[in-house]
């Protein structure tokens, strides 16, 4: 019995120690595997970053306003009598745009001029009595009173009758009219609105640190995505001379001449500040930034340090970086790359910091510094 215990313990031992030999060697088949696995390469685009010269140019937004708008409104009250202009129709200075009905303000001052006769009859006659002595000093002050106060009272009734006769205060285009024949207009009511659309101007907002770049005469772009393919070109013609306490930042203003009207007041514009010289900037094509709430980020292309790389396996490093401005397809990096690396411009989200690529530019469309369309 005994004999039968010690051979059965042999055996465990024995079919242990067999079953501990496969799984070390087993085992020791997977980390070797592991060491001379190579994982698979994904397929890039590249672009090499290139220093270049462009123009010394400062973003912003703005938007247009008119050089002279206003809202045309009624002054005093009145009936509408006549309508003399067409909603959107370009008018020129003094012309007639609306008149109310005046019967009972010509009729007072009908009966004013009238009085203003026999004022003046009066006292001419009371001059002459004056002169003879038959009438007193007091007499000649109230005829002459007289005739003063009936020649104003006629020329507040003229000013109240020219009220009723709107005109346009200068040229420009008229918009929607908001009243119709016959209507009783209350002080106040809005008629149209008139805006003079040539020349506009730009309204935009600069940080403080820019104050001492900007003078006025300097050009400035802009572009609205009503026109995304057309440029228009202006003139820096007035700076705040204060600052705003709150956001620090500057108000400037910009002219365009608008021959075509093309700009409106209220339109929302990107412009840019155009400096005479030029700067040297480091430059990428824009799709290859990978953008985050942590910041903006390029994949580098590098060879590959692994100890189990061949000659040639490229790996990628993420770089972060700081952009700048655009000029079509392509961007400027201020700060996380010097010229002559190499990065990745398609296929960027598939990658990962030190993955293994392989470069294929063949089916890769160029990038262009005016591309077309111009949102390419």
């Amino acid at each position: 019995m005994f004999k039968q215990i010690i051979l059965g313990i042999i055996v465990v031992v024995v079919v242990m120690a067999s079953l501990t030999g496969i799984k070390a060697l087993q085992i020791g088949k997977l980390i070797a595997f592991g060491k001379s696995f190579k994982q698979p390469a994904e397929t890039v685009s590249s672009s090499v970053v290139k220093e270049e010269n462009w123009p010394d140019t400062l973003p912003t937004v703005g938007s247009i306003t008119a050089v002279q708008g206003v809202k045309i409104t009624a002054e005093i009250p009145g009936t509408v009598r006549k309508i003399a202009f067409e909603s959107g129709a370009a008018v020129e200075q003094g012309d007639l745009l609306l008149s109310m009905d005046v019967t009972t303000e010509e009729a007072q001052l009908r009966s004013l001029e009238a009085q203003t006769e026999l004022a003046k009859t009066n006292l001419g006659r009371v001059k002459r009595l004056r002169e003879e002595k038959t009438v007193s000093q007091a007499d000649l002050d109230q005829a002459e009173a007289t005739l003063k106060q009936t020649q104003a009272n006629a020329d507040a009734v003229r000013a109240a009758i020219a009220k009723k006769v709107i005109r346009a205060p200068f040229a420009g285009r008229l918009g929607i009219r908001q009243v119709n024949v016959g209507q009783y207009l209350e002080p106040g009511k809005l008629i149209v609105s008139l805006q003079s659309l040539s020349p506009v101007y730009g309204d935009f907002s600069l940080p403080q640190q820019e104050f001492a770049r900007i003078k006025p005469g300097l050009t400035v772009r802009a572009k609205s995505d009503t026109y995304p393919d057309k440029e228009f070109a202006g003139k820096i013609t007035a700076i705040n001379p204060d600052l705003d306490a709150m956001t620090r930042s500057i108000r400037v203003q910009a002219t365009f001449e608008n021959p075509e009207q093309s700009l409106r007041p209220g339109m929302f514009t990107r412009m840019e500040i155009v400096f005479a010289e030029e700067r040297g900037v480091l430059t990428i094509p824009s799709t290859s930034i990978l953008s985050a709430p942590y910041g903006d980020s390029v994949y580098v292309i590098e060879p590959s340090t692994a100890t189990n790389a061949a000659t040639g396996d490229l790996v990628v490093r993420q770089q972060f970086v700081r952009v700048g401005n655009a000029r079509g397809d392509f961007i400027s990096i201020t700060t996380g790359l010097k010229a002559g690396q190499k990065v990745v411009t398609s296929g960027i989200f598939k990658l990962r910091n030190g993955g293994p690529v392989v470069e294929n530019n063949s089916i890769t469309p160029a990038s262009s510094k005016k591309p077309n369309p111009s949102d390419s």
